[in-house]
C-alpha cells in the first residue's frame, strides 16, 4: 500500500502545483525582457498573496515527497 500511496500523492501535488502556477497573474510578459514595459514595484495583496504562498508550499511538499519516494524505493 505504501508503494502506491507516495506516487499518488506525487501526482496530486503535481496537478495542484501546475494549477497554482497557471493561476498566477502574468505580469508584463516578454515585453520586459526586451526593454519594454514600465516596471513598477507593487506588493501582492489578497488572493494573489495567498496563491503565491500556496505555490511555494506546494513546491516544497512536491520536492519533499519526491525525495521521500526516492529514499524509500
Amino acid at each position: 500500500m505504501r508503494e502506491l500511496l507516495l506516487p499518488i500523492i506525487q501526482m496530486i501535488l503535481s496537478v495542484l502545483l501546475v494549477a497554482a502556477i497557471l493561476l498566477q497573474q502574468r505580469g508584463s510578459g516578454l515585453g520586459a525582457a526586451f526593454g519594454g514595459g514600465g516596471d513598477v514595484f507593487r506588493t501582492k495583496r489578497g488572493v494573489e498573496k495567498i496563491l503565491h504562498y500556496a505555490t511555494i508550499g506546494l513546491a516544497m511538499l512536491f520536492f519533499g515527497n519526491a525525495i521521500l519516494t526516492v529514499l524509500l524505493a
